[in-house]
């Protein structure tokens, strides 16, 4: 078989939704004794509130609504229901708190702050409404209000993790190093493991230009983490500052095997790397770079990604829209969150993130191609189209924009566009053997098969190890019939640098078929269905060999196998051939 997958970007798309919470045993008539279920999912500093079960039919009916579609992931549907079930049983404060913990999470902070201040009328002795009123005063701005509600959850709760992170933030935040790393050690001595209250102490070491100390905490939290992007970005910028480049290139090193995508290490790099050519301009560099601070929102920004790295998308989703309430030009973070919601298939509110982010920041790029591959995933190819055109305004030329649009164009089934652009790519680069193979793919899915040989030819000729172009040439002639020798040559040579690859095995296979091997064939074919499963036309081929071996039971399974997985209409079709002339053949025998 000539290739195995199609499309020029791919991305991990795993959706999250909450949980159906257990509601067995409940009865609408007793009240008593108050039954609790939690709410929210876990998060890394305790346990969640508890909602006490509405004891009003109205309220308790809008209320098990609500956690259905919580369960279902319908979190408009969810906050229309839990609005219903507050208006039914307005004394209810953990149920206000719930509602206004999924305000936050869908941007509503001003909403969501009105709903927990009546909580706290209700209830003001509940830390958990606290904790959360302080959270969206300071992403409003109100820092004074947040530290006031942050200390006396912690006379409320003294063992609340999250409310030592927080009010140290704030400390750090008004310049107060003291009192922040003093919270912050208060934090750890809670919980002796506690990789984020080691780092926000470094970084707070930091900022008082304590780097000894600052030292020491990082390393602690690198020992609880040794993958962490934080700790080792934050540990690289502290050697820079210290004047040791080559240690900071360690640490980016470390990061860039952990995700070799992260721009800004690759910006660091390049720079540390200029400025060991030119020591002057280097220090002038360093000299500017931006004093890290310890603030709430770098502090909700920075658990956000702790939170999208061990996949919470919601929890991350809420810490982001808590920074944008009070950044709403935070760029950065509307490209997160839109990579959150893209994780949560939820693409209209990810699409709006993105389409937030102007051409002179510096994720607009990669928010154009978040566009595009959001666009190409509803099959809004136009969009997407426009999306790649808007980022290579900025990097003209660029092959692997460029790439994307040829793997649109070539979904749209717009081969002629996708061809020429697959050619200019060529003329960027004329001896990348890829974009050879890449062309020569579209040339033959445009019927001018002997063009795509000459094309697969000359990326064979740049790279004599590129499997994809050695299988698809030798393919191309067991397809024809022709070349067969040769086609064998090309797919073994295909297999030593790949010898599992179940498409080129298939190629394999159908040498054998197209010189009568049969057997052969068979062996081969049963092999490449195994190892690649759903390929239907693998497993047609597979159908093929054994009608010719006589097996017509056998053959007939595999048709019909593939004709459940066939999506071409040709390839549908031809199947359907095939079976009436198995049938045909029963019947006659008959």
């Amino acid at each position: 078989m000539k290739w195995s997958t199609t499309g020029a970007v791919c991305a991990v798309i795993a959706g999250a939704s909450m949980a159906l919470l257990g509601c067995s045993g409940m009865q609408l008539a007793r009240p008593e004794p108050v039954r609790t279920v939690s709410v929210g999912q876990g998060n890394p500093f305790g346990d969640s509130p508890a909602v006490e079960i509405p004891s009003d039919a109205r309220a308790m009916s809008a209320f098990l609504k609500a956690e259905v579609a919580m369960g279902e992931g319908d979190r408009e549907e969810a906050m229309k229901d839990y609005a219903e079930s507050v208006q039914y049983d307005p004394s209810n404060a953990a149920l206000k708190v719930r509602l206004a913990t999924l305000y936050v999470r869908d941007g509503r902070l001003k909403e969501a702050l009105d709903l927990v201040n009546q909580a706290l009328t209700i209830n003001p002795n509940s830390s958990d409404a606290l904790l959360l009123a302080a959270g969206i005063s300071s992403a409003l701005g109100d820092d004074a209000t947040a530290e006031k509600d942050y200390n006396e959850v912690l006379r409320l709760n003294p063992k609340s993790q999250e409310a030592y992170l927080y009010l140290g933030t704030l400390y750090a935040k008004r310049g107060d190093y003291d009192a922040a790393q003093k919270t912050f050690q208060k934090l750890i001595t809670l919980d002796p493991n506690s990789f984020l209250g080691y780092y926000y102490a470094g970084k707070v070491m930091v900022a008082a230009k304590n780097y000894p100390e600052a030292e020491k905490y990082f390393q602690k939290a690198l020992d609880l983490n040794q993958q962490s992007e934080l700790v080792l970005l934050d540990f690289a910028l502290l050697r820079e500052r210290q004047g040791r480049p080559k240690d900071a290139i360690l640490y980016y090193d470390k990061i860039k095997q952990v995700n070799p995508n992260n721009e800004l290490v690759r910006k660091r790099l390049a720079e540390i790397y200029v400025g060991q050519k030119k020591y002057e301009e280097a220090l002038d560099e360093l000299k500017r770079l931006e004093e890290v601070e310890s603030n709430p929102a770098d502090t909700r920004t920075k658990i956000g990604l702790l939170y999208f790295e061990r996949g919470d998308f919601d929890e991350a989703a809420t810490e982001f829209n808590l920074v944008l309430g009070s950044e709403p030009n935070n760029y950065r973070v509307h490209y997160y969150l839109g990579t959150v919601y893209t994780e949560l298939n939820e693409n209209s509110k990810a699409i709006s993130e993105f389409a937030k982010i102007p051409a002179e920041s510096d994720h607009y790029i990669e928010s154009r191609l978040q566009l595009a591959y959001l666009y190409d995933k509803d099959n809004k190819y136009d969009a997407a189209i426009d999306a790649l055109k808007e980022a290579l305004t900025k990097k003209p030329g660029n092959t692997e924009i460029m790439g994307f649009m040829v793997g649109v164009y070539q979904e749209k089934k717009d081969y002629p566009t996708a061809i020429d652009l697959g050619r200019k790519m060529i003329v960027a680069d004329p001896k990348s053997d890829k974009f050879h193979f890449t062309l020569g793919a579209l040339l033959d899915q445009n019927k001018q098969q002997p063009d795509a040989v000459v094309e697969m030819k000359k990326a064979i000729e740049l790279n004599p190890s590129n499997a994809q172009a050695l299988n698809y040439l030798g393919y191309t002639y067991a397809e024809q019939g022709t070349n067969l020798d040769e086609a064998e040559k090309l797919i073994r040579r295909a297999l030593v640098i790949e010898p599992e690859d179940g498409f080129y095995i298939d190629s394999l296979g159908w040498v054998y078929y197209q010189r009568g091997q049969y057997k052969k064939a068979v062996e081969e074919l049963e092999r490449a269905v195994n190892l690649t499963g759903n390929d239907p036309t693998i497993t047609e081929h597979l159908g093929d060999a054994y009608s010719k071996m006589g097996k017509v039971k056998e053959a007939g399974h595999e048709y019909a196998d593939a004709l459940k997985k066939a999506q071409e209409t040709d390839q549908v079709s031809r199947l359907k051939d095939k079976l009436q002339v198995l049938q045909n053949a029963a019947n006659a025998g008959h």
